[in-house]
């Protein structure tokens, strides 16, 4: 429904966010967000894994492996202090970029 640049420019954002509440892996992100947006905000969840990586190559994120008995091996994602930090700061300029654009496009009351 929305434009990949749009998606493009949030999904750091919404993955990080997803990170706040507990450790999770790729495929559940991916279903999480599109749960959540009523289906509006889907990704192919093979896309989800590079930006993982790179999120964990800057040190925002932290993996690790996980085994069960009669299932997958899974990568399960926490957010690491530094990854806490780049959020409060992002989820604070989304606010007002979010903010600003509504003024400019006439969305927002006066």
């Amino acid at each position: 429904m929305f434009s990949r640049e749009l998606k493009k420019g949030s999904t750091e954002l919404l993955v990080l966010s997803l990170l706040l509440a507990r450790p999770r892996h790729g495929y559940e992100i991916g279903k999480l967000i599109e749960a959540r947006s009523g289906g509006k905000l889907t990704f192919r969840i093979a896309s989800l894994y590079p930006m993982l990586r790179r999120l964990e190559g800057r040190g925002l994120i932290q993996g690790r492996w996980v085994e069960k008995p009669g299932e997958m091996r899974r990568r399960f994602y926490r957010l690491t202090a530094e990854g806490r930090r780049f959020l409060r700061k992002e989820r604070a300029l989304w606010r007002e970029f979010i903010a600003v654009v509504s003024r400019v496009a006439g969305v927002e009351r006066a």
